[in-house]
C-alpha cells in the first residue's frame, strides 16, 4: 500500500489525492498537523513540506512530481498530460505559475483570516490526524500558529497584497477560458485544471474536497465575503465546475471505501 503523508486541509496535499484517486490508485494517507508535518515528511523520506508519496520503488516529495508520477501509471486515455513535447511544455509552464502564484497567495490569504477563528479552525484543520496530534494543537496552539505565521510570512499589511494576488491570477484564468475553450489548454481535461481547481481550493473552499471544508454560512462576515466573490469570478465557477465533474465521484467512492 502506498503511503501519502499530508496535512488534511493542504491544498498541494489535495491535489496529490485528487490525482491518486482519479487513476484509482491505493494508498493510505497519513495525515499531520502543521510542524509535525516536518518530522513526518523528513522520516518518510522526503523534505520538510508534504504531500510526500511513499512508493515501493522511491519517495516522490513534491506534488507536481506526485502528479507525474501518478501520470505514467495511468491509461493513456485517462492522462493529465500531452505525449507530445510541446504541449507538456506549456501544460508544465501553467502549472508552474499556479503553484508558485496562485498557491502561496490563496494560502496564506485564508490562514490570515482563519487564525481569526480558532475553534472553526481547529474543528476542520485537525480532520483524521493522531488524537495526540489533535491534543497538541489544542494545548500548543499560540506556538504552532507562531510557527505558521512565520513560516507563510503572514504579517501585518501582507493580507490586501494577497488578496490582490490572488485576484490577479483569477483573472488570469478567466482570460484564458474567454474564447469558449473547454479546458486551460485544450479540449480535455488535464494537469493544468487539476492543479487550477485544486490551488483554488482555498478562496473558494469547495463543497467537495479530499476532506470537509468550512462552508461560507460558518464564517466570519469579511471571510464568507471574500469566498463568495471568488466563487462568483468566472475563474472561479469554473474551478467548482471542474471539482463537480472530476472530482465528486471519486471523492464519494473515498467516503464509501
Amino acid at each position: 500500500m502506498l503511503r501519502l503523508i499530508t496535512i488534511p486541509i493542504s491544498h498541494y496535499c489535495e491535489k496529490a489525492r485528487w490525482a491518486l484517486d482519479r487513476s484509482g490508485i491505493a494508498y493510505r494517507e497519513e495525515p499531520h498537523i502543521q510542524g509535525v508535518h516536518c518530522l513526518a515528511a523528513l522520516r518518510a523520506g522526503g523534505g520538510r513540506t508534504v504531500p510526500v508519496l511513499v512508493t515501493p520503488e522511491r519517495v516522490v516529495a513534491d506534488s507536481s512530481e506526485i502528479l507525474a508520477w501518478v501520470d505514467e501509471r495511468t491509461e493513456e486515455a485517462d492522462r493529465l498530460f500531452p505525449a507530445e513535447p510541446e504541449q507538456r511544455a506549456r501544460v508544465q509552464e501553467l502549472c508552474t505559475r499556479l503553484n508558485l502564484g496562485l498557491g502561496p497567495t490563496g494560502r496564506r490569504l485564508i490562514y490570515a483570516h482563519m487564525l481569526r477563528q480558532r475553534e472553526l479552525m481547529l474543528r476542520y484543520n485537525n480532520q483524521g490526524v493522531p488524537a495526540w496530534e489533535d491534543l497538541l494543537m489544542r494545548r500548543a496552539r499560540p506556538a504552532i500558529t507562531g510557527f505558521v505565521v512565520l513560516a507563510l510570512g503572514i504579517r501585518s499589511g501582507r493580507e490586501a497584497l494577497d488578496e490582490a494576488a490572488v485576484w490577479r491570477e483569477l483573472d488570469f484564468v478567466a482570460s484564458l477560458l474567454a474564447d469558449g475553450r473547454p479546458y486551460l489548454l485544450g479540449e480535455r481535461f488535464g494537469a493544468a485544471d487539476l492543479t487550477f481547481a485544486a490551488l483554488a481550493a482555498p478562496v473558494i473552499l469547495p463543497p467537495v474536497y479530499g476532506v470537509p471544508l468550512p462552508q461560507p454560512e460558518l464564517l466570519a462576515p469579511d471571510t464568507a465575503a471574500l469566498v463568495q466573490r471568488a466563487r462568483e469570478h468566472p475563474a472561479g465557477r469554473y474551478a467548482l465546475d471542474l471539482i463537480a465533474e472530476h472530482r465528486l465521484r471519486r471523492v464519494a467512492d473515498r467516503a464509501g471505501a
